[in-house]
């Protein structure tokens, strides 16, 4: 501890500082291109909020993880495809999903994306329920927003979660906005007395140390996974984009304010020149995966499908 009674600073290593700055210049790029016309339909960026899953990713390494319609983040913490998924945006050759899930409907190897708000609790319920019955050592972890806190599907999928005491892991993004309503608007009480009422652990985390994050996780996970316990995880974080492409309705002041504590401004500030030039080379090399993609011919279905897009394997 400093003497002010913080935790000392503690710089996430190479591998994860070149995943959160991978997704940060993945989704900027996606919303030049659609400024620029290059890209069609919608997109929901997870600007601000890259280091949730990129902490999260080396706990949840072979384990089901159920995304939302904000998680490029989440795919390419597991992943690192930045080329595989832009095609798929773009439906371009070489894409995830041959092209027809778009941004915000992705299946591959235990991944599953959605942009239909909630559907993701009771579906990692069911694959929870699979992974006690066989055995199999893995839990299933759902990613969610506090905005989908309104959807009954969550609450009937908490209740089953914790009478047939299954591992789920439910990660609540807080970034205090559902759409454009704040969530003291639209929310009443907290996430932790719902998880509560259910007998469900929760945890709050609400800063964006990697190092500090895992330490605190891996307990937690670890109880889910051994002892088939659910739970329940805030990041309290902030979204510095707009919900969609550019439909931001919040004050400029209000969203000046998040950027300033921004995890990447943090790194910059305490890293230096060598963040600067790690920063400066991801960056180039997302304008040339996007060049290189957009270049591509369309991608070709067929009846099959892809080929690695199972979610439970037998």
């Amino acid at each position: 501890m400093t003497a002010e009674g913080r935790e000392p600073f503690r710089a996430p290593d190479a591998r994860d500082l070149e995943a959160l700055l991978g997704i940060r210049h993945f989704e900027t790029v996606l919303l030049r291109m659609f400024s620029e016309g290059r890209l069609n339909g919608t997109t929901h960026t997870c600007l601000g909020q890259e280091y949730v899953p990129v902490a999260l990713a080396p706990l949840l390494a072979g384990d089901f993880v159920l995304s939302n319609h904000r998680g490029h983040g989440h795919y390419l913490a597991l992943f690192r495809d930045p080329a595989g998924l832009l095609a798929e945006i773009m439906g371009r050759a070489g894409a995830v999903c041959s092209g027809v899930g778009g941004s915000q409907h992705i299946r591959r190897e235990g991944f599953h994306s959605t942009g239909v708000q909630g559907q993701s609790l009771p579906l990692a319920v069911g694959l929870g329920l699979h992974c006690k019955r066989t055995g199999s050592g893995r839990i299933a972890a759902a990613f969610t927003g506090d905005g989908t806190w309104g959807e009954g599907a969550v609450y009937e999928a908490l209740n089953m979660a914790a009478l047939w005491q299954v591992p789920v892991l439910v990660v609540v993004e807080h970034n205090g906005i559902a759409q454009s309503t704040p969530t003291h608007l639209e929310m009443a009480g907290s996430l932790a007395d719902r998880a509560a009422a259910f007998g469900i652990d929760f945890l709050e985390i609400t800063g964006h140390g990697i190092p500090e994050i895992r330490e605190r996780m891996a307990p937690l996970v670890r109880r889910v996974r051994e002892e088939h316990r659910p739970a329940v995880v805030q990041f309290t974080t902030r979204r510095l984009g707009p919900h969609s492409k550019g439909d931001d309705t919040r004050p400029r002041d209000e969203v000046d304010a998040l950027w300033a504590a921004d995890w990447h401004q943090e790194l910059a500030a305490r890293l230096g020149r060598p963040f600067l030039e790690l920063d400066a080379r991801i960056r180039t090399e997302m304008e040339r995966v996007a060049e290189e993609v957009e270049a591509r011919p369309p991608a070709q279905w067929t009846a099959a499908g892809p080929s690695d897009t199972r979610m439970v394997s037998s």
